[in-house]
């Protein structure tokens, strides 16, 4: 018989033991040792039947295909421009992926994207060395023109979005900002001042209490507060 010794939202160190017995099985972050699943990693359990998996609380981004990001251009080549990804890889531009606008040989590029913009992509592919590529032929990709931009923890993004998009259209409509979430960890939020600050505060806010439950309700009262206004329409969890 298996006993499971951890709760779902626990955190948990490396080497920690989770369970004990062969019913339940190693998900991303834990392991098997004989009949014991111990912790690989430090992060917040996660219970899915009779899974356990970890998820991290710390580390840095590792691009991957299909990811949406928010990168910095660094550089312009011939082909193409060369995008920072908050990371230690880089990614490639290349014209045909840029923008529908046929682009002539020898045209001054710096003209769509200059260096030290920065643009909402798509990640296309990821080599074997990390070589990346990007693109910008989706709705909802471009250049982000002025706003704010920061950092947060990679592995809070899903709580800062939200099931379904819900955390991050809360503070949209809550704010009246504009809000695009990077799965590298940059977030770029237009708007007025004030609810530039308030959208900010808030987002850190779900960074550093991601791990409590109830945390959609307290977002909510939290938003209500500072803005005034009755949010309506949301499920609290």
């Amino acid at each position: 018989m298996t006993e499971i010794l951890v709760k779902d939202k626990d955190i948990v160190v490396p080497g920690e033991l989770l369970a004990k017995g062969m019913d339940a099985f190693p998900g991303p972050g834990s392991y098997r040792d004989n009949e014991e699943i111990l912790s690989s990693r430090l992060g917040l359990v996660y219970l899915d039947r009779r899974t356990i998996k970890i998820i991290s609380q710390s580390g840095v981004y590792l691009p991957k295909v299909g990811d949406m990001i928010i990168g910095k251009v660094i550089d312009i080549a011939m082909s193409g421009w060369r995008i920072n990804l908050n990371c230690a890889y880089s990614a490639m531009l290349s014209m045909k992926d840029a923008t529908s606008d046929y682009i002539n040989k020898g045209e001054d590029l710096s003209q769509y994207y200059d260096i030290g913009d920065y643009i909402a992509c798509k990640i296309t592919n990821v080599t074997s060395q990390k070589l990346v590529d990007v693109s910008m032929r989706e709705p909802g990709l471009k250049k982000l023109v002025n706003g704010r931009m920061f950092n947060v923890n990679t592995h809070k993004v899903p709580r800062i979005i939200g099931k379904k998009g819900s955390m991050v259209t809360m503070i949209k409509n809550a704010t009246g900002c504009r809000i695009t979430v990077g799965q590298n960890g940059l977030i770029w939020i237009q708007g007025d001042t004030k609810n530039e600050f308030i959208a900010i505060e808030t987002i850190k806010k779900i960074e550093k209490e991601s791990h409590l439950t109830g945390l959609t309700n307290r977002i909510k009262e939290f938003l209500e507060e500072k803005t005034g206004k009755k949010i309506e329409g949301v499920e609290m969890k």
